[in-house]
């Protein structure tokens, strides 16, 4: 079984906050890391997402913005994968978000959940 684990500093071992399942994970710590992952060995039976994965992201949620800069966050892997897996006729797979960022938390969750509802992945 895959297990992936999004995070631009953290490994698994660290978060304390939300359960994770007992597993190897491969570490992946950029939407860029994400994407090449999942074409080359496809989409992993669990996912953990974090939001911010870059320092700009950090000080935009410290200032309680939304625009996040240039980097690419975990919602934006969300994002992705989700259309990915519409396109490829895929299951979407069972995921937590470990985010420390309460708002990019939710936004993660929210968008996954709501895709789920509409499309068939």
């Amino acid at each position: 079984m895959q297990h992936l684990f999004l995070d631009d500093e953290r490994v698994p071992g660290q978060v304390t906050w939300i359960s994770l399942p007992s597993a190897r994970y491969t570490i992946v710590r950029s939407f860029d890391e994400f994407v090449n992952y999942i074409y080359e060995y496809g989409v992993p039976n669990f996912i953990s997402f974090d939001h911010d994965l870059a320092d700009q992201h950090y000080i935009a949620a410290e200032m309680g913005v939304e625009d996040y800069g240039q980097e690419k966050t975990g919602y934006d892997c969300a994002v992705w994968l989700v259309d990915f897996c519409d396109q490829w006729k895929e299951k979407f797979p069972k995921y937590a978000v470990h985010s420390m960022n309460p708002a990019g938390r939710e936004r993660i969750i929210s968008y996954i959940e709501n895709a789920k509802k509409y499309l068939n992945i």
